[in-house]
């Protein structure tokens, strides 16, 4: 069993729950946070705001964006490095 989270980002509640019961069907036993907005999810990335005091160098095992979210963070570039990933 993997013990890293999964980072899910997702604003729509039933698309959370649907992801949700996909990994209770399929036997993944991952905790999930997840994220409503972009700004949240860089928050948890980063280990800032309300993540604050997270350990930004353990990196979720995956992230799974909604690609049509708010506040979406557009300065946030492809190329920036995130402390979790070389």
């Amino acid at each position: 069993m993997n013990t890293k989270p999964i980072l899910l980002v997702e604003d729509n509640p039933d698309d959370e729950v649907l992801t949700l019961r996909a990994f209770g069907k399929n036997h993944i036993a991952n905790a999930v946070v997840v994220a409503r907005d972009g700004v949240e999810a860089l928050d948890y990335l980063f280990g800032t705001g309300t993540f604050a005091g997270r350990d930004a160098a353990a990196a979720p095992a995956v992230v799974l964006l909604d690609l049509k979210l708010p506040r979406s963070c557009a300065e946030f570039a492809p190329t920036t490095r995130l402390p979790c990933c070389p």
